[in-house]
């Protein structure tokens, strides 16, 4: 028997890392009184069936303090950015929150915080994740539908593998095994190349797709936390610390990056285009 909180909380659903609605990534978030029962929260997100449902819970003493975890339809997740920046969104349009100090969230990747700017650009304080150039596991390739000769790179993060190909082209046209890929034990997996081409926004300094199907969720439209892997693999390859990435899913959506030492600060804007109450029978 699933338990299920005494109200009936408040859910929006925003678009994330962009500012026209149904394109970024959507996301759900719940606000809640108190701490209730994960499996409750993992059926939400289950009912949602959206690449994450953030929870938020109030701290007793501080307004701008807030719990926040984060649930795909399968599995609670360490570390989502997407989410992370459509709650912060939330809290400041939905519930009054001034802007002018910055949130922080408790959370299993420990405190991460958020600030606005006036423009409305949203920025996320996060821990960069550096990834160790490494062999790829055994099925990893195949299951992604790349030969060899078009892969540059494979290193692996604290949650997922990132795999380097040649060309754009590469990644735009990719066609990866769900089913196949969910047998590789990681989180998720990271696809980037170096932005070109036509399909490819002109002031994007690189590209990147994101495969979770082990996680329940086949292609993740815009990646938040993939970025933490991203901004340091790609500055160091171009030699700048603040960069512009572009998610070349069906949707799409542009993440800014600036990397600071051990820190990744994650920038982009977010729309509500749903609210409303869960109500149980």
């Amino acid at each position: 028997m699933v338990l299920m909180p005494m109200n009936n909380p408040p859910v929006c659903i925003v678009d994330a890392f962009t500012d026209r609605p149904f394109t970024g990534n959507p996301a759900a978030v719940v606000r809640l009184d108190a701490p209730t029962k994960t499996d409750w929260m993992q059926a939400v997100a289950a009912e949602m069936n959206l690449s994450e449902t953030a929870f938020l819970t109030p701290a007793a003493d501080d307004r701008f303090r807030w719990g926040l975890r984060w649930f795909t339809p399968t599995v609670e997740v360490d570390l989502c950015g997407h989410a992370t920046l459509a709650a912060a969104h939330v809290l400041w349009t939905e519930d009054g929150i001034s802007p002018d100090l910055p949130l922080r969230f408790e959370t299993r990747s420990g405190t991460l915080t958020a600030h606005r700017e006036p423009c409305g650009t949203i920025w996320l304080d996060f821990p960069a994740l550096g990834p160790e150039v490494a062999e790829p596991p055994s099925g990893l390739l195949d299951a992604l539908g790349l030969e060899a000769s078009a892969v540059r790179t494979t290193a692996r993060s604290r949650f997922d593998w990132l795999v380097e190909v040649e060309t754009a082209a590469d990644l735009f046209r990719l066609q990866p095994n769900p089913t196949t890929l969910a047998q590789i034990e990681t989180r998720g997996v990271i696809v980037t190349a170096r932005s070109s081409g036509s399909e490819a926004p002109e002031d994007a300094d690189f590209l990147c797709r994101f495969f979770a199907p082990r996680a329940g969720v086949p292609e993740d439209p815009v990646t938040g936390s993939a970025h933490c892997v991203l901004a340091p693999f790609w500055a160091e390859r171009l030699g700048k610390r603040c960069l512009r990435g572009y998610q070349a899913s069906r949707r799409g959506g542009v993440v800014q990056t600036r990397l600071d030492a051990d820190r990744v600060h994650i920038g982009g804007r977010a729309v509500t285009v749903v609210r409303g109450l869960l109500v149980f029978a």
